[in-house]
């Protein structure tokens, strides 16, 4: 699931539009005459905040219930949502209130307060959001009554099929990424969401192999089509599909945003002069006041980066270095705010001497990383030569630590205490800029060039970062570094700069060259949010002379540009061939990296254009294009004898998987029959088209420049051809010329390059992603699978779903929910083949039986359940005893000592007794005697010692004689031995205790052995063990009293006759010492408090020395 933080994303307030006409919030909030529309901007373009305070909430839902509106478009009635513009619709099929409750239909309505998303955010923790739904469902599955929210969100999955007659209004789909407040404020409506800890971009940039086969890239893009349906289906199209919109859960479940652009209706083809729209213009913070304004206010980007653009501006000084490198920070990916990837700038100076172009003192080495500056040659050679995997860099260019210890003074002290020290000490955070520069190996932040409150110290006790002395104010401190920055000296050598941080020194032999081979991911299959992004893979281009600065060109130096002499005219000459070369050069390097400009779609101005221009009234055209939509109202529908058998005829996944040419060919004549309804939803469709070549070529399919000829020309870029054949297949087909040849989101559905696995994985894991508790959830998977979803869905699919329900089981359970994790666990046991099982269900089983026992008496039942021998038994029919000995079994020792609870020390002793004749006499002894011997004096229960007396009386005389006598004579040796040791309390009491183990087995081995080999082996071995235990003066009382008490076991063993010929003679130097000895009374205490494993009682005289023991 979603990292369960919900967020504010902040909206400004642009007119409607003729792509959408929005509702009025008419609340009782000063300031809601005016039309207010809930126009977002990007994630990245905006700051969490709230707004003012009202008391006044409710649930959108239940205000479609209570309040009457229009099912055919026009004028909502809907109190507090009420649409002013009689002629416009927000979907040719449903109302605007209808469509937003079935975009958003979990959204709180209100006033934006802090208590009210307080509340939200308890509400979605609680996880109680859409929990009816999922429990409809798990009724449903069961056999028992139901409602219809599990049918109508059934038909939301494609279950019986995605059949855009009929659309349930109030349910959210599980790709749509829930929306759980709607809170308006004076100027703007704020959006709170669940936030992801990934996008789709973050996976493309970071960890593209996180997308672990084809088969994950088919059952992303399965997601995405589904939502798309949806809102296709509701006449909404979204308009701004692009992997930044893309939201992805830790197991890559998507959720398509909604938020990141206006959905544009697929109805309204005509510009009204009502409605047009204004686009948002401006990148702000929603904070009035706040400090970084100067930074959004230097940014000057619109919400896509046009690189390309900001190149050749640079190129040619009409962009400064700040800008230019503020644009490749946002092409990396990098975050404002966000201190563990955060905007990186270069040092420039060392800050020892005012910065002087005419001087090289102070100025920094460019073509040098900080890193390398700071650690020096030698010792990255060094790291490189003797490194496991050769690198020179372990750590980001710009850390987390380097962040907030930079900008210390004006983060919460909270935030230093996580991020740099857990105690916090002012005077350990460097106190001036020369200090901060020697201490860090990490680059600069675009704070010190533009923000001088960052000087500013906000704590106690921690002193403001002093500037340098050839400086009076922080303001001319920002000034004079900005300066330097954007001097002749540093554009000449930034390149090299860039080439280091996102260029080609950052991989190949480039890198080594350049002591900038960093450390790789551990797992480069682990999906990430953060990391290096290499932007080029050439050199990057020198600027062309300085940058033009206005403000410092006087009329006296522009005038001297143009006085050139007549004898300079030949060296003019010669300049201009250079810097013919020089362009040359800088046009090869950008379309080289015309990557960095992706497009996923394009304006329809050009293919529309004439519509606008039409003498036809707006509504004729509303009514016309409507009228090309089928009657919805009159198909509404739904399938009424949905049952569990339905359900699994729907989830079963057919044998032969592969896709024939006949059945490509069937698709095709199809999709180009498909009904596309307007251009603005086949827009989506190119959209989709473009991500999915994306996923497999690993970078964006069109460009301004490709896009533009392929529209023109109908040439495609030539790596279409590196596509495989199928998906290059649907490619073309979703990004036709012609929109109305496009397939539309249903007709791909059902397209055979979705295998059926993908269709049984989604309809099995979609109501997994429903916003419920866990335990729901386990319910739902626990009974689906035993009613048989998985035996019908196969291996493979069983196998996909695998990971989103296995971390169901590790939380605290009740007893039912310890029971429906056993269920699962056995279910996948049964229809994974064994491959699956080592990777995915043994590691399960491994982790519930690590677990305390302190956790809730569930887990402890779900451990029991899980040691019983029929299980077991399962495990090795799939994957073989050796792989059970590897994995399970020590595990199962376990839970025979470390603070054992009886009930699973009990199972785990059973067990290891059950088994130990099917594993056999090798197995036995190394993978069950030798480790219990090895838990003695660790806390091992009775029942451990248990199972050595009972294994040996399973497998007889020979066997106790040959293999565990032997090892309890080592290790009674041993102990006596370590007691002669001066060695920490703790290891003597553990030497004491193991030798109490040692001879409490001994003694329950008397049962097993009969009288001549008790005699035998006990007693006239050479060194009867226990007269040896007594002989010793050094041991704690209590080892001797065991030791005494378990000899007297011996003696009415074998019998008074006996006893005296074999046992009293070797007891005659004890009793001669014993009887001279003037020891007096001393008891040891820390054993006793030690001692906590159950022993068998013992006699109730207490010994108090050596002497009681005669």
């Amino acid at each position: 699931m979603a990292s369960p933080v919900p967020s504010f994303l902040s909206a400004t307030p642009p007119s409607c539009s003729d792509e959408y006409c929005p509702e009025d919030l008419e609340g009782k909030h000063s300031g809601a005459s005016n039309a207010t529309t809930a126009s977002l901007v990007n994630q990245d373009q905006a700051a969490d905040g709230v707004g003012v305070v009202s008391d006044q909430t409710s649930s959108l839902d239940n205000k479609l219930n209570e309040t009457p509106f229009s099912l055919c478009g026009g004028r909502t009635l809907l109190a507090g949502f009420v649409c002013k513009n009689s002629t416009c619709n927000f979907s040719g099929r449903f109302s605007c209130s209808r469509t937003i409750s079935s975009l958003a239909p979990i959204a709180q309505v209100g006033i934006s307060s802090y208590s009210i998303f307080e509340e939200l955010a308890s509400n979605y923790l609680s996880g109680f959001v859409e929990d009816h739904l999922l429990s409809s469902l798990s009724l449903l599955i069961e056999g028992k009554g139901t409602g219809l929210d599990s049918r109508n969100f059934l038909s939301l999955i494609g279950v019986p099929s995605f059949d855009n007659n009929g659309f349930p209004g109030c349910l959210r789909h599980p790709n749509i990424a829930p929306i759980l407040g709607l809170l308006k404020t004076s100027h703007c409506i704020n959006l709170a969401l669940p936030k992801t800890p990934y996008t789709l971009e973050n996976i493309l940039h970071y960890s593209p192999r996180a997308l672990k086969s084809d088969w994950h890239i088919k059952f992303l893009i399965y997601q995405l089509l589904s939502a798309l349906a949806h809102m296709h289906g509701l006449g909404v199209a979204h308009g701004n599909i692009c992997p930044s919109n893309v939201m992805l859960t830790d197991l890559c479940w998507s959720w398509l945003t909604i938020i990141g652009k206006l959905p544009q209706s697929s109805s309204l083809l005509n510009k009204s002069k009502e409605c047009s729209l204004t686009p948002i213009s401006r990148i702000r913070c929603c904070i009035e006041g706040c400090s970084s304004g100067g930074l959004y206010a230097d940014l000057k980007l619109s919400g896509s980066i046009d690189w390309y653009s900001a190149f050749n501006r640079w190129w040619r000084g009409d962009l400064s270095n700040f800008e230019y490198l503020l644009v490749l920070n946002r092409l990396a990916g990098r975050r404002w705010g966000d201190h563990t990837f955060h905007t990186v700038m270069p040092w420039v100076i060392d800050f020892s001497v005012k910065p002087d172009e005419t001087n090289d003192a102070g100025w920094r080495d460019l073509s040098k990383s900080k890193w390398r500056l700071a650690k020096g040659d030698e010792q990255l050679d060094f790291t490189y030569s003797t490194s496991e995997v050769p690198h020179h860099v372990t750590d980001e260019c710009l850390s987390e630590l380097a962040v907030c210890s930079y900008k210390a003074r004006r983060l919460p002290l909270s935030v230093l205490r996580m991020a740099v020290r857990s105690v916090y000490e002012p005077n350990e955070y460097p106190s001036s800029m020369l200090r901060l520069y020697q201490w860090t190996p990490d680059e600069c932040i675009p704070e010190f060039y533009c923000d001088p409150q960052i000087f500013s110290s906000s704590h106690s006790g921690m002193t403001d970062l002093a500037i340098p002395s050839w400086v009076d104010t922080p303001e001319e401190f920002i000034r004079l570094h900005r300066n330097a920055l954007e001097s002749n000296r540093v554009s000449c050598q930034i390149h090299h700069w860039i080439d280091i941080i996102f260029g080609y020194k950052m991989s190949g032999e480039a890198a080594i060259a350049a002591k900038n081979v960093m450390l790789p991911a551990s797992d480069p299959t682990m999906p990430r949010s953060t990391g290096r992004l290499q932007l080029f893979t050439r050199p990057h281009p020198a600027r062309q002379g300085a940058t033009r600065n206005t403000r410092n060109t006087t009329a006296e130096s522009i005038m001297h540009q143009f006085q050139v002499n007549q004898e300079e005219v030949e060296k003019s000459l010669l300049l201009q061939t250079a810097h013919l070369k020089d362009l040359e050069e800088a046009a090869a390097f950008c379309e080289h990296a015309r990557y960095l400009s992706p497009l996923y779609c394009y304006h329809l101005a050009d293919l529309v254009e004439d519509e606008c221009s039409t003498k036809e009234p707006l509504s004729e055209s509303l009514e016309k294009n409507t009228s090309r939509m089928p009657d919805y109202s009159a198909n509404y529908t739904f399938q009424s004898n949905i049952s569990l058998h339905f359900l699994l005829e729907n989830i079963e996944v057919n044998e032969d998987t592969s896709v024939g040419y006949q059945e490509l060919l069937l698709w095709r004549q199809k999709s180009s029959r498909s009904k596309i309804f307007s251009e603005k939803i086949g827009m989506d469709i190119f959209s989709i088209g473009c991500i999915l070549a994306e996923l497999h070529l690993g970078r964006p399919l069109f460009d301004p420049t490709s896009l533009a000829v392929y529209l023109e020309s109908g040439v495609l870029p030539r790596q279409m051809k590196k596509l495989p054949p199928y998906t290059e297949s649907l490619v073309r087909a979703c990004i036709r010329k012609d929109w109305r040849r496009r397939p539309s989101a249903k007709c791909l559905l059902e397209s055979p390059y979705f295998p059926t696995t993908v269709r049984s994985s989604y309809l099995f894991l979609a109501p997994l992603q429903l916003l419920v508790k866990d335990g729901l959830r386990l319910r739902y998977a626990a009974n689906f699978a035993k009613q048989g979803a998985f035996k019908a869905m196969g291996p493979f699919a069983a196998e996909m779903c695998a990971p989103h329900c296995l971390p169901l089981i590790p939380t605290p359970l009740s007893d039912t929910e310890a029971e429906w994790a056993y269920m699962l666990l056995k279910e996948f046991l049964k229809c994974l083949k064994p491959k699956a099982v080592k990777t995915l269900i043994l590691p399960a089983i491994q982790k519930i039986l690590q677990a305390s026992c302190k956790q809730a008496s569930g887990y402890l039942y779900l451990k029991v359940s899980l040691l019983q021998e029929s299980f077991v038994r399962e495990i090795w029919n799939r994957v073989g005893k050796q792989a059970y000995l590897e994995t399970i079994h020590p595990l199962v020792i376990l839970n025979l000592y470390v603070a054992p609870h009886k009930s699973s020390a009990a199972a785990a002793s059973v067990l290891l007794i059950g088994s130990s004749e099917e594993l056999g006499v090798p197995a036995t002894v190394h993978q069950t005697i030798l480790p219990l011997i090895h838990c003695f004096g660790k806390g091992l229960c009775s029942d451990g010692i248990d199972v050595l007396v009972r294994i040996g009386g399973l497998l007889g005389v020979n066997f106790v004689v040959r293999q565990i006598l032997p090892f309890l004579r080592n290790a009674v040796h041993s102990c006596i031995d370590a007691s002669y040791m001066t060695k920490p309390e703790p290891i003597q009491s553990w030497s004491y205790l193991a030798l109490i183990d040692c001879l409490m087995t001994l003694d329950g081995l008397l049962a097993v052995l009969p009288t001549d080999m008790v005699v035998m082996e006990l007693i006239e071995d050479g060194s009867c063990l226990h007269v040896m235990v007594l002989m010793q003066t050094n041991l704690d009382i209590s080892v001797l009293q065991v030791a005494a008490t378990t000899l007297i076991a011996i003696c009415e063993r074998i019998g008074p006759d006996l006893t005296a010929l074999h046992v009293l003679p070797k007891l005659k130097a004890l009793f001669d010492e014993l009887a001279f000895s003037q020891e007096s009374s001393l008891t040891s205490f820390s054993l006793e408090k030690s001692l906590k494993v159950a022993k068998p009682k013992l006699d109730e005289d207490h010994i108090g020395n050596r002497m009681d023991l005669v």
